[in-house]
This record gives structure tokens, C-alpha cells and sequence, in this order.
């Protein structure tokens, strides 16, 4: 209590009695809620505290007795899966199968590399062989279909699968009408927040088994919590850690250089012959951003024959500076798709056909989520009208409603979770000092390029006292190695140097 005061008081610059008294009023008022935390006194939100004590009991409950399958010997079904399958598991992979089989509750965890697909995949086979009735979901579309891709199963988004209802405003799956299913798998499970996954617990059969696959290294979820990482730090729940990199993702640069930043080290910026990670050096800001143009627009495009809207993110740490993501936006569309005569100006955004877009919000109506990204299509003048293509499916906005939007060419590391694309560049300066701890720079994907200042990328590996939910480097090299398996390119950093540097 002592040091929330003290804070509080720091930053609102009022006396700490004032704080002091304003904490009691709202204890007294059940508006927060006062415990401990590893022997530390904490104040909660008394909401959340509840849904956090609710999660945690329907876990140990969903957790006891058998699965809802019969008795499945895995000297039986790993050989048999591995025959169908075409893939040798690894002694870590097979422990971990033989462990699915009998859990009723799972969390399997680990970095890129490290055969999460390919465990799942295999328990889902073994599984659906025996008739168990799956679902599987994970938080972002593009994740889902992501996860579509690599499991040939119907994959839908945590909302889909619960049937958000726009009007009652939450969700029509609950403890009265229960999802279908013997077993639920959650992909990307460290994206989800709190109140999220209470609702998917609500829904899930008593009878059911769960398992939540995720790598508790990634930045946690933008909404409140960091589940996946309380799970697994409470002990209560068998968990997997994979931990072995397999030889196809160990020569990967960016998977290699995402371990090390994971481990407080500076990553290997020495071009390689056939590495599919590059730093590209600059003096300043200015001449940063020049070159990242360069990149996205020539370099890359040039290349590896990559379409610079379609196939190429630029992933920033914030979205503030002249190399956050919306000074970036403006520079990116005025390169690669300047507004024609055919365009619309709306809250500070400028949106022609071509333009690549990002939806900002969960709109349940249109059944288009925060994150989700699209194409510009058409734009009627005289309806007042934007149409936006996502992943083929178009979706119409009225020029009222364009709020929802912002341009895409650019966003946020935080932005892009769940995501991965064929080439990633990152842009690293001392602006974004504040948001350059490890989880933030560990995930971006195929083809990475990053790009920075002077002690940006050095700052980036050594900050010992990095807080909780801070983004770092190791995160956006993540979402690099992710990709790795299905994208021709990699990571590019632009990195801004105090010195000149050699590019």
C-alpha cells in the first residue's frame, strides 16, 4: 500500500495523505480490493479480482477427474500418428503427447521453432481418430486461420466460437448453452485477457478437457491480465515447456537472434550469407526513415519479388516519434499509394483504393475485430461509403464510421500480435527507449530488417529492472520466427546510431 501511495502520489503530483484517504473511500466502497501477492500487499480492482478468483476456481474444477475419452495407450498411438503424419516426434514431443492423452487440462508452451504445430497437430490426429468432438479457437482471425492452415480444422475466433451478441453486449455461449465439444484448444493463449477467458470457462461443458497452447514469452494481452503466465506460474496445472529448436528453425537467424535477446543478449547483426535477418544502420532519425522507405518500397520488393503493401510490416514500439507508427503511416502511403482524387478524410486519416487498413475496434455487427487487417476496395462518395476488403470477405463502412480504422502500413508491436507476415521491419531509436525491453522485440517474422539509433538496440538487451507488460525486442523477433516456417524472407532492423555506422 505504502508504495501504490507513493506512486500515485508521484505521479498525479498531489500529497500522499490525499492518495491515502482516496484508497480507503474506495476499499470502503468494495470499488477495490485489498490481498496479498507472493507476501506483497496489493490493491485490485474489485472486478477483475473477482474474475481472476472465478478463473482460477473453474480451472481446478475443470481440472479433476478423467478426460472425456477412453483409455488411449500411447505405445500405440505415437507410432501410429507418426505414420500418418510423416514426422519423427521428438523425445520432448512424445513425453508431452503421453501427457495430453491423460490430462484433462493442459498448457503447452514454448518459443518459435520448437514443434508446438506439430504436437498439437498430433494430439488433434490421435484425438479425432477416437471420435472426440474438437474445438479450436484462437483470438485474432488472423490467427485462426492461421491455425485453420496448419491443423485442416475449423478454426474460429474466441468471439465466433462464443457467439458474441452485439446487442446484449456479451456472449450467447454461457453455463446454459454450453459449446458442443470434448475438448477445446485455445491457440495463442497469451493474447487473451481476463475477462475473455472467463467467458470461454462459462461456456466450456463440465465434462470437457482444455488445452491452451501458447508461448508465455510473448508480450501478455492489451486488455487486462497476463493469464497464460499466471497458469503456468501458479504450479497448478500440468504444463509442457518445449524447449528444443529444431534444425530447420535453429538456421534461422531471426529464431537464433530471438533466444538471445529472450536471454538479456545483444543479437547477432553481422550479415550472413543466406540469413534472413539484416540490420541496417543510420545516423539519425531522419536518414532512418529514409532508408526504411527504401526498404519497404525497393530493397525488399526488389529482392525476394514481395509486394510492398501486401507482404511487407513495418512493426514499431510506439506509435509516437518521427519512427513511431504514425509519422511511419503518412510516409509509407505517400511512397507506395498516395491519395488520388478518389479518396476520404476522416479523424486525421487520409484513405484512398489500395490503402491498407487495420481494424481498430471489435465491431460484432460486421464480425471484424481489433487487429484485423484489410485492402481499401471502393469508395462511393455519394453514399458516403468505404468498402474494405478482409481476407476476401468485404465489409462497408459509412465515412461516419471510419473511426474504426487507421491506416496499416505501419502499427504497433502490440498491434500485431497473433499476426505473421513474409517480411517484417522493425524500426529502433532512442525515441522508443521506454519500449525496447525484451518481450517486445522477441516475435516478428520471415524476412525481419530492423533499423535503429545509437543505444537503442544496445539498451534493448540489458535492462534488468524491465516492469511487467513492458514490450521488448525479443517479442518482435518472435513474430519473425514464427513466420519462418511458411515465409521466403525475414526480420530487417532499421537501428538509429549516434555514429555514423556502416550499412
Amino acid at each position: 500500500m505504502t508504495e501504490l501511495v507513493s506512486l500515485v502520489s508521484t505521479l498525479l503530483a498531489v500529497e500522499a495523505e490525499l492518495v491515502r484517504e482516496a484508497v480507503g473511500l474506495e476499499l470502503e466502497a468494495g470499488e477495490v480490493v485489498a490481498d496479498t501477492l507472493g507476501g506483497e500487499p496489493c490493491v485490485f480492482l474489485a472486478g477483475l479480482y473477482r474474475i481472476e478468483q472465478s478463473i482460477a476456481e473453474r480451472l481446478r474444477a475443470l481440472a479433476q477427474g478423467r478426460p472425456p475419452w477412453p483409455t488411449i495407450s500411447d505405445g500405440k498411438a505415437i507410432p501410429w500418428v507418426e505414420g500418418r503424419t510423416g514426422l519423427a516426434l521428438a523425445p520432448s514431443q512424445r513425453a508431452a503427447l503421453q501427457l495430453a492423452l491423460q490430462a484433462k487440462v493442459l498448457v503447452i508452451t514454448g518459443g518459435p521453432g520448437v514443434g508446438k504445430t506439430t504436437l498439437v497437430n498430433s494430439i488433434l490426429q490421435v484425438l479425432r481418430a477416437k471420435a472426440v468432438e474438437v474445438a479450436i479457437c484462437a483470438p485474432t482471425g488472423r490467427a485462426a486461420k492461421r491455425l485453420s492452415e496448419s491443423t485442416g480444422l475449423e478454426a474460429r475466433t474466441i468471439h465466433r466460437l462464443l457467439e458474441a451478441d452485439p446487442k446484449a453486449g456479451g456472449f450467447k455461449r454461457s453455463e446454459e448453452t454450453p459449446l458442443a465439444c470434448q475438448l477445446l484448444v485455445v491457440d495463442e493463449t497469451s493474447m487473451v485477457d481476463v475477462p475473455l477467458v472467463r467467458a470461454l470457462l462459462r461456456a466450456l461443458p463440465d465434462e470437457a478437457a482444455l488445452l491452451l497452447v501458447g508461448d508465455v514469452d510473448q508480450l501478455p494481452s492489451v486488455g487486462p491480465g497476463q493469464v497464460l503466465a499466471d497458469i503456468i506460474g501458479s504450479g497448478a496445472l500440468p504444463v509442457v515447456r518445449l524447449k528444443e529448436v529444431f534444425r530447420q528453425a535453429a538456421s534461422s537467424q531471426v529464431i537464433v537472434n530471438a533466444y538471445r535477446i529472450n536471454a538479456g543478449k545483444m543479437p547477432e547483426l553481422k550479415a550472413v550469407e543466406g540469413s534472413d535477418f539484416f540490420f541496417v544502420a543510420a545516423a539519425d532519425p531522419e536518414e532512418g526513415v529514409r532508408k526504411l522507405l527504401a526498404v519497404v518500397r525497393t530493397r525488399i520488393p526488389a529482392r525476394f519479388g514481395l509486394d510492398p503493401i501486401r507482404d511487407i510490416q513495418v512493426l514499431c514500439p510506439m506509435n509516437r516519434g518521427g519512427m513511431g507508427a504514425r509519422s511511419l503511416n503518412i510516409a509509407l502511403q505517400q511512397a507506395l499509394k498516395p491519395p488520388g482524387e478518389l479518396r476520404v478524410e476522416r479523424f486525421g486519416w487520409s484513405y484512398g483504393v489500395g490503402d491498407k487498413v487495420m481494424q481498430v475496434t471489435n465491431d460484432y455487427e460486421r464480425d471484424v475485430y481489433n487487429g484485423d487487417l484489410g485492402l481499401v476496395t471502393a469508395i462511393d462518395p455519394e453514399a458516403a461509403e468505404l468498402v474494405v476488403s478482409f481476407e476476401g470477405r468485404a465489409v462497408v463502412y459509412g465515412f461516419g464510421e471510419l473511426d474504426e480504422l487507421v491506416l496499416a502500413y505501419a502499427t504497433t508491436i502490440h498491434k500485431s500480435q497473433g499476426s505473421e507476415y513474409p517480411a517484417v521491419v522493425i524500426p529502433l531509436s532512442t525515441q522508443h527507449y521506454t519500449m525496447l525491453a525484451q518481450p517486445a522485440l522477441h516475435r516478428r517474422h520471415p524476412r525481419q530488417a530492423a533499423g535503429g539509433a545509437g543505444r537503442a538496440a544496445p539498451g534493448a538487451g540489458d535492462r534488468g529492472e524491465e516492469r511487467q507488460r513492458t514490450l521488448t525486442l525479443v517479442q518482435a523477433q518472435r513474430v519473425a520466427g514464427r513466420c519462418r516456417s511458411r515465409c521466403r524472407i525475414g526480420l530487417f532492423l532499421i537501428g538509429v546510431f549516434k555514429a555514423k555506422c556502416s550499412t
